[in-house]
C-alpha cells in the first residue's frame, strides 16, 4: 500500500486534494461562524488547525522530498515549504479574519509546490 501512494505525483494530487479542503474548510468556517457562532466554535478549534499543519507538514515533506529526488529541482519544496511556514506563522494571529487569510495563502502556496513538483516529475 505505502508503494502505491508513493508513486510519482499521487503523493501530489493527494495533497493538492487537502489542500483544496482546507482552504473550503477555512471559508466555511468563517460563514459558519457568523452564522451559527456556537457551530463554529467546533470548526475553529486550534486542534484542528493543528493536527492540519502536523499532516500537511509530513504529506508534503514525504510528497515534495521523494520529488526531489526523483527529478532534483528544488523550487517545489522551496515553494512548498514557504507555504508550511506561512500556514504555521497564521497560527499566531488573532481570529479576526487574518489568520484565515494567510492560512488560504498559505495552502495555495503549498498546493502550488505540489503541481510544480508534479509537473516536474512528467
Amino acid at each position: 500500500m505505502v508503494a502505491a501512494l508513493a508513486k510519482p505525483g499521487r503523493l501530489d494530487r493527494i495533497a493538492i486534494a487537502l489542500s483544496g479542503l482546507c482552504i473550503v474548510h477555512c471559508l466555511a468556517t468563517a460563514v459558519v461562524l457568523g452564522l451559527l457562532a456556537s457551530a463554529g466554535g467546533l470548526l475553529g478549534a486550534p486542534i484542528i488547525h493543528e493536527v492540519g499543519l502536523a499532516l500537511a507538514m509530513i504529506l508534503g515533506a514525504v510528497a515534495l522530498g521523494l520529488g526531489v529526488m526523483e527529478h532534483g529541482f528544488l523550487l517545489p519544496v522551496s515553494v512548498g515549504a514557504l507555504g508550511l511556514g506561512v500556514m504555521a506563522g497564521a497560527l499566531g494571529l488573532p481570529h479576526d479574519g487574518s489568520e484565515a487569510l494567510y492560512t488560504v495563502i498559505g495552502v495555495g502556496m503549498v498546493a502550488l509546490g505540489h503541481r510544480l513538483n508534479f509537473l516536474a516529475a512528467d
